[in-house]
């Protein structure tokens, strides 16, 4: 195959065509408003169909034409939804083999995406990827180094950046991103990720410590679910709805919520391009295996400004946004006078695609993509290795690794069980 090939949906037709002699009307203008033909329309692949997977099989411009599960309920589940037409797989290596996908969205466990990533990338894929986009921070130097090295378009499935409310906040994140800008609250900035200011850290997520060997179902198979995680006998916490609560494929709450939260904090505060150089933690000692839960995590960057995770909710009077000048709270309240009025006065940030047919059609690079997608994923990973170490740790953002501490440099690139590999 190809991988450097044009992608032959990637250009829209811009305006009616001549073909000998007889003119084309696109079938979107013969359909009216809103129409959308199959041929106009990006193909869609989704590995892992349960359901996040599920929850995304309609999405604008785009038709799903594959899916791929190692469970036999959730392709079921799936093609309930899908209809019969279309290919099923469950090995996703047979699926980016098929020429006639465009994107491939990977809504499997994390422990999947980078390795998933990669090969999509090297199969000419474009990719819509799950958060968190990565469960080391080598996997996101991986996916980065190869999605640009095959030229493909990458979006992570987080977008409160560019869209919506800002989960518990009261506000989206345009008017934070142009008070920041102006300079209103001075600098350095403390950011406080809270139950005050609005979040909820998931410590439901934790794992058991006690978990016996069970029967793999006969639906599932169990082996190709664990790919390169190491070797764990079959029980059904680990799989499915409850595989959060282990380090093996994720990071409890952190991992979950982590790039949801983070990802717009790094925006506003204008840290796309760089990492913390320093993370603190307080929490009780990790199990090996099962996550358990967290004080409070600080991150530092080298500019001062900080990030506070408040996992007790301990600070009663915490803004979101504090810097020497003024404050922030839930739902744009300020201590600075006439805030709103300020605000609209302030010039918008730069302009985000945020839709990634749009996206993979242009060419141009998604408001969420590989590059900003692992800063924020690194933000969340360098948490994880200070939790499950037990210590604070230092960090080099332009090297990409920790100063002076070995074992956290080997959590940067762990082993994959045989024969998974980049």
């Amino acid at each position: 195959m190809n991988n450097n090939k044009p992608n032959r949906r990637h250009f829209l037709k811009a305006s009616l065509g001549t073909m000998a002699g007889i003119m084309i009307i696109p079938r979107h203008v013969l359909g009216g408003k809103g129409f959308t033909a199959p041929s106009d329309q990006l193909t869609k692949a989704i590995i892992g169909v349960g359901g996040m997977g599920r929850s995304h099989i309609p999405y604008e411009g785009t038709r799903v034409v594959a899916i791929c599960d190692v469970d036999q309920l959730h392709i079921n589940e799936a093609l309930a939804l899908t209809g019969k037409d279309v290919k099923i797989f469950r090995d996703y290596r047979e699926l980016l083999m098929q020429p006639e996908i465009d994107v491939v969205h990977i809504a499997t466990p994390p422990h999947w995406h980078g390795l998933m990533a990669v090969e999509a990338a090297r199969a000419g894929k474009d990719i819509w990827c799950e958060k968190p986009m990565t469960r080391t921070i080598g996997e996101g130097i991986r996916v980065v180094e190869e999605v640009n090295k095959y030229g493909r378009m990458f979006r992570l499935n987080t977008w409160f950046r560019f869209k919506d409310t800002f989960y518990g906040l009261g506000t989206d994140v345009k008017p934070l991103k142009k008070v920041l800008l102006s300079g209103a609250l001075g600098w350095p900035l403390k950011v406080t990720v809270s139950g005050i200011t609005g979040y909820d850290w998931k410590f439901f997520w934790s794992g058991r410590t006690d978990l016996t060997p069970m029967p793999v179902p006969s639906n599932l198979d169990y082996n190709m679910w664990l790919g390169p995680a190491p070797y764990k006998p079959y029980n059904e916490d680990r799989v499915h709805s409850k595989f959060r609560g282990y380090w093996d494929y994720d990071g409890g709450g952190l991992g979950d919520m982590g790039q949801h939260y983070l990802d717009p904090v790094q925006y506003i505060l204008g840290k796309d391009h760089t990492s913390p150089v320093r993370v603190e933690v307080d929490a009780p000692q990790q199990h090996y295996d099962a996550v358990g839960s967290w004080r409070r995590i600080e991150y530092t960057y080298d500019d001062g400004c900080k990030i506070i995770l408040d996992g007790e909710n301990k600070d009663k009077d915490a803004a979101f946004i504090e810097g020497p000048h003024g404050k922030i709270f839930k739902g744009l309240k300020s201590d600075i006078p006439s805030i709103n009025k300020l605000i609209a006065t302030l010039r918008d940030p730069m302009p985000q695609i945020g839709l990634f047919s749009e996206s993979v059609r242009t060419r141009q690079k998604f408001a969420l993509n590989e590059m900003n997608g692992h800063r924020s994923a690194t933000i969340v990973n360098m948490g994880i290795t200070a939790l499950r170490l037990g210590r604070n740790l230092e960090y080099d953002p332009v090297g990409q690794k920790f100063i002076n501490d070995e074992a956290a440099n080997r959590m940067i690139n762990q082993p994959m069980r045989a024969p998974w590999n980049f």
